[in-house]
């Protein structure tokens, strides 16, 4: 990875890590959730019963991502040419959600997967649930944007948790961005706010004439967008 990019988050296979969706743009949020199993015994004379403790359910992990290919990303882990093809780049969250047909297993089953966001954290899992949406087309039709939202079921007790959200996003008070190299003013506004539409308010806080030509090395002013 060249020097200073920022690291993206992805989704490979567990036995075949080369197969994998990169995240284009990393998510500005995501939850993890966990349940107990208890039984309550109920006791003569009591107001409360006694809890039995019958095991824990796997943690589940829940994220939204975007995948966008309206322009050129030239991200070492990305690559992607303007006017291709969406479904490329989520095509692979699709075949893991797919029985493997050439396992020799009695009982075939979906692949095991890893998200992982660099060195910070890594969840071995299943996916349990995906929804994707497209909102931007070509003229004949060829789908160039898409929201997915996935929803991980956890397989290893070995997941490490991050001890807070490794993303900028989120409404925090003003502070100030660096730009990397092949950076988008669109998508530091999805980090930021979860929105591509928030360029414009970074481009007028910024005095951005020209958005298209965001240089490297630039200090950005984060700004609350206005309610």
């Amino acid at each position: 990875m060249a020097s200073g990019e920022l690291v993206k988050a992805e989704i490979s296979f567990k036995d075949d890590p080369s197969r994998k969706a990169v995240c284009m743009f990393n998510p500005t949020e995501y939850s993890v959730s966990k349940t107990n199993d208890w039984d309550i015994i109920r006791v003569p004379q009591k107001n409360v019963g006694h809890p039995v403790f019958r095991g824990g359910q796997p943690s589940t992990l829940s994220l939204n991502l975007l995948f966008d290919t309206t322009e050129d990303n030239t991200h070492s882990q990305v690559n992607s040419k303007a006017g291709q093809d969406v479904r490329q780049y989520t095509r692979v969250l699709w075949d893991l959600m797919k029985i493997d047909e050439s396992s020799n297993s009695p009982q075939p089953e979906p692949p095991h997967c890893v998200f992982k966001w660099g060195s910070v954290w890594g969840f071995e899992a299943v996916i349990t649930q995906l929804e994707q949406t497209f909102t931007l087309f070509r003229h004949d039709g060829t789908p160039l944007r898409a929201t997915v939202r996935v929803t991980f079921k956890q397989v290893s007790e070995e997941a490490q948790y991050p001890r807070q959200n490794p993303t900028s996003g989120g409404q925090r008070g003003p502070h100030m961005r660096v730009v990397h190299e092949n950076e988008t003013l669109a998508g530091i506004a999805y980090e930021e706010y979860g929105d591509t539409a928030a360029w414009r308010h970074l481009a007028s806080v910024n005095r951005i004439s020209d958005p298209l030509r965001l240089q490297p090395g630039k200090s950005l002013l984060i700004t609350p967008l206005e309610t």
